[in-house]
């Protein structure tokens, strides 16, 4: 099992060797510290706490997190997740080049917020007539029966709250690594806006504990 942490920084076009043109997402991915290294003895299992994207102004750091990062003498970091890897001790810097180019990795991130949305967008539905004074243009329709069993079915679609969730992409192909830049890139999307954190892994690994 490998891992690192990244952010998103946008997607561009790029041409292959045999002159296709093929959409990538560029990462920034790394260089992220080891923070922590949980042992089974103490801990009760094995993994390894990164951090990514250094806090430059200490005050923005609570007094507890501060003395975590301490103790292995590091900056502070914004984004901390465990993977659960092996290799690296507390303090050590796990970089792009641990992936190779071609490689299938799986990225795992959290999908950008759309807010409170209507059923057409969110699932999908055709809606009705929209002129010709129709009550029924981007509303739901019936949702339940009358008589039985008189309520609305669970996991009906109706709306709500669509996006912020956290979604994992599998057997995303790595097309190039920039190691002197810690720049990966991922043929096609991965979730999240630009500036958005994420976690890549080889795609033996899903598990991620969050810190």
């Amino acid at each position: 099992m490998k891992g690192i942490l990244a952010k998103k920084l946008g997607m561009t076009q790029v041409f292959a060797e045999d002159g296709r043109l093929i959409c990538v997402t560029v990462l920034e991915a790394g260089p992220a510290k080891v923070v922590q290294k949980k042992e089974k003895d103490k801990d009760g299992y094995e993994s390894l706490q990164l951090g990514f994207d250094e806090i430059r102004k200490e005050k923005n750091v609570t007094k507890p997190m501060h003395g975590h990062f301490k103790k292995v003498s590091s900056s502070p970091y914004r984004f901390l997740r465990e993977i659960e890897m092996e290799g690296f001790n507390a303090g050590d810097n796990v970089t792009v080049d641990i992936f190779s180019r071609g490689e299938k990795v799986s990225v795992i991130g959290v999908t950008k917020g759309k807010g409170f949305q209507g059923v057409m967008k969110r699932h999908h539905y055709k809606g009705g007539p929209g002129s010709h004074g129709s009550m029924f243009n981007r509303a739901p329709g019936s949702i339940g029966s009358s008589a039985y069993p008189s309520r609305v079915w669970k996991n009906k679609g109706l709306p709500g709250h669509m996006g912020n969730e956290r979604v994992t992409v599998q057997n995303i192909e790595i097309f190039d690594i920039k190691k002197d830049q810690n720049v990966m890139l991922v043929k096609g999307a991965v979730p999240g806006p630009n500036g958005g954190y994420l976690i890549i892994k080889s795609n033996a690994a899903v598990a991620v504990k969050e810190s």
